[in-house]
């Protein structure tokens, strides 16, 4: 198996060090919403998959759900206890895009198709079967066709609440969406920043950096082979993305930075997303050759300051290395005015441009 064959079989969670201080401010955003409820039978939620009219995103957060979990939950419907709702996102173009309640939409689905969860490596789907049931529960170890007649009638007319949201104001600035998809998020395990932007920002730029982000010499700086089962390692890209060749004009706070340059390049379009797309495979290559795996871990867990400055000051040069960089970043790290600007008030603008300049006087100057 090779190397980036390996880093997608098992998802991780990412150690970045972000800054000495609390998380920074919320950016405010002021919105105008409509939410209004639905009360679909399940049969009919059925058909709009079958129909496309209700999407998953292709990068959120896959299906991770058990077999007893998604068992208990039509065992729920079966008995009419109570069920979550889930929150729909619709779009422009009347599609439903679920922002929360992927795991009971999907377990509802596999039931009704007899067969849990995706295929496995040989194509091959498992029966779905309720499982894990209580011994006495008339339910126990039957799949949707082993159901009587009655109780496939019942399964089918149960109703799982929408909750819909348009956004109606502002038309033009559309991040505020992403504070939507945030404080709407309601499941149990929350969708993290870079999850929710590919949610709502979904494009050609989602399908880059995920690319991007399978780079073998980038899973080598980032020192873990599986991905980040939160996007975080997805964020780091796009962060050295907003930056290059911005990071004159960044203003805080960091993640409606984000939110703006996911909105604005939505499609990967222009000649900046093009050059970032060449120089970034190649820089991330020069720098393991140059300074070994993990070189931007400090003091412990990568320190995504100096990983940002560092890159972006790379790529901006484009991919040119000094014959002495080794030395010139050892030089770099060792100097108490750059270890200042990554350590406190990391994305506050001036302590950023400070950063950027001292990482530019070091390695390229």
């Amino acid at each position: 198996m090779s190397y980036s064959e390996q880093n997608i079989a098992k998802e991780q969670e990412l150690t970045v060090f972000e800054g000495a201080e609390s998380e920074e401010e919320e950016p405010f955003v002021s919105y105008d919403i409509a939410t209004y409820p639905s009360d679909l039978t399940l049969s009919v939620i059925f058909e709009m998959w079958k129909n496309e009219d209700l999407e998953i995103p292709r990068f959120q957060r896959h299906f991770v759900w058990s077999i007893k979990q998604s068992s208990l939950l039509i065992e729920s419907f079966l008995m009419g206890l109570p069920v979550p709702q889930a929150f729909i996102y619709v779009d422009e173009a009347n599609k439903n895009l679920v922002i929360d309640g992927q795991q009971r939409i999907l377990s509802v689905i596999y039931y009704f198709e007899g067969y849990f969860g995706s295929e496995n490596l040989q194509g091959r789907r498992q029966v779905f079967r309720l499982t894990g049931l209580n011994e006495k529960s008339p339910y126990a170890r039957k799949r949707f066709v082993d159901l009587d007649e009655s109780d496939q009638r019942k399964l089918k007319g149960c109703v799982l609440r929408f909750m819909n949201v348009r956004q109606l104001d502002p038309k033009k600035e559309h991040t505020s969406i992403y504070h939507i998809f945030e404080r709407l998020n309601t499941g149990g395990t929350p969708l993290k920043p870079q999850e929710i932007r590919n949610c709502v920002f979904r494009g050609k730029l989602v399908q880059v950096l995920g690319e991007l982000n399978n780079l073998p010499q980038w899973r080598r700086i980032l020192g873990k082979r599986g991905l980040d089962k939160h996007q975080k390692d997805v964020e780091l890209i796009l962060r050295v993305l907003a930056l290059y060749k911005k990071w004159g004009e960044y203003e805080k706070p960091m993640k409606e930075f984000l939110n703006s340059e996911m909105r604005k390049n939505k499609n990967a379009q222009g000649n900046r997303i093009h050059k970032f797309k060449e120089l970034f495979p190649a820089v991330c290559e020069k720098v393991v050759e140059e300074l070994g795996d993990k070189p931007f871990h400090i003091r412990g867990p990568l320190n995504s300051s100096v990983l940002d400055s560092v890159l972006c000051v790379l790529i901006e040069s484009g991919a040119k290395f000094p014959k002495d960089f080794a030395e010139r970043y050892k030089k770099l790290v060792a100097d108490s005015s750059f270890e200042e600007t990554t350590y406190y008030g990391t994305s506050d603008e001036k302590v950023l441009k400070q950063r950027f300049e001292i990482a530019k006087k070091h390695l390229v100057g």
